[in-house]
């Protein structure tokens, strides 16, 4: 089963969880809460915000976090009879830019050609006591819909939305969040399970151009599957479980495999790389290392003390992949918004970095194609000697 941690901030705020994924297995999930609330009482929520826990109330006695079922978990479904059938302009995205598991879904969204199909909003970067809230019309922040809520006129943050539906409710704040705005209903807040829908059940609306971008084709999905469990425990799930890690013995724990996966990863696309993980084609396991790659060296290398290496000097082949996918391919490059990436990590998360100091390296935020940083040119040019 997928998960997601819930990561709490001082006194008592949400970190809108980062959803994580290991491989989903049935298309068919069921569903965990009752949908059919229409009524917001804000009272209710902000007395169970005053009961929120500590961050490190997540953690067990060894220091380690926790991660929690997602609980949003239906699907969109072309099967004749469906809750939720595919339909242009039914549903909308709720995203952050700063978010790995919402930025898969941007991809995703992209590369199958949605982009009129499902519309999307991006929330502030900014996560305070109340949770991921989204922009205020006078505000200028980067990014494409970076803009107040466009379905409902009286919320300001993401948590609204969920309480409008169950009043009780008392899970997680998440992004990415699909909404059904027909029906008024989330649909589902995993981020895993969003993707493999936006793979094949809006097809029979799309051009043929996207309907035949297969991520996940039937001759590579059981080498995916065993991709996506390692990457997803050690690296896209390792950064966080390294970052907030409350003991130094969970935190050399959960860095060990993370670079030994990291190391596993630079062999494999040392040697098989033409130019993405599984040859000429995008799959979804580019896609799931993508985001987190993409933070490592701006954020997770410094913020979560993921140190031992960086991309940019560290590791070539992953390194040249990134560099591929971010400047040569739109749906990657074009959903990467850095300054929500940097802002959002290290003005959020109070209980690291209580100064909330973004740093202003690395410079660049991505090296061009055809740049090393010094170290790594020098060894690559004794490489090839």
């Amino acid at each position: 089963m997928d998960n997601a941690i819930r990561l709490w901030y001082p006194k008592h705020s949400l970190y809108g969880t980062a959803l994580v994924s290991a491989a989903t297995q049935s298309p068919r999930l069921p569903k965990t809460l009752p949908l059919n609330y229409n009524v917001c009482r804000s009272n209710d929520f902000h007395q169970q915000m005053d009961k929120a826990p500590s961050i490190t109330s997540w953690a067990g006695k060894d220091g380690a976090f926790d991660r929690q079922p997602s609980q949003f978990r239906n699907v969109i479904s072309k099967q004749p009879g469906a809750e939720f059938p595919p339909e242009g302009g039914r549903y909308h995205l709720y995203v952050s830019y700063a978010c790995p598991w919402a930025h898969r879904t941007l991809i995703v969204r992209k590369l199958k050609g949605l982009e009129e199909i499902i519309p999307y909003t991006s929330v502030h970067w900014e996560m305070l006591e109340k949770g991921w809230r989204f922009a205020r019309g006078d505000e200028n922040v980067a990014g494409d819909n970076v803009n107040p809520d466009p379905i409902h006129n009286d919320v300001t943050h993401l948590r609204d939305i969920y309480f409008k539906q169950s009043p009780d409710y008392s899970g997680r704040f998440t992004v990415p969040t699909l909404y059904d705005v027909k029906q008024s209903k989330i649909v589902s807040n995993e981020s895993s399970e969003i993707i493999r829908m936006f793979y094949t059940e809006f097809d029979d609306i799309l051009p043929d151009k996207y309907k035949d971008v297969d991520l996940l084709p039937k001759h590579l999905q059981q080498e995916i599957e065993g991709v996506n469990d390692w990457t997803y425990n050690d690296i896209n799930n390792g950064v966080y479980k390294t970052g907030f890690a409350q003991t130094q013995e969970a935190y050399e724990k959960a860095i060990t495999p993370l670079f030994s996966s990291l190391d596993r990863a630079e062999a494999h696309l040392a040697e098989h790389a033409a130019p993405y993980y599984f040859g000429k084609a995008i799959t979804e396991a580019d896609v799931r290392l993508y985001t987190t790659i993409i933070r490592f060296d701006p954020v997770y290398v410094q913020h979560f003390k993921c140190n031992i290496r960086d991309v940019r000097s560290g590791y070539p082949a992953l390194h040249k992949w990134l560099r591929k996918l971010y400047w040569d391919e739109p749906a990657f490059g074009g959903t990467t918004v850095f300054e929500h990436i940097k802002k959002h990590y290290t003005k959020s998360h109070k209980q690291i970095n209580p100064a909330s100091i973004t740093p202003v390296g690395p410079v660049p935020d991505i090296l061009p194609k055809d740049e090393e940083v010094p170290a790594a040119a020098a060894a690559l040019r004794s490489t090839n000697q």
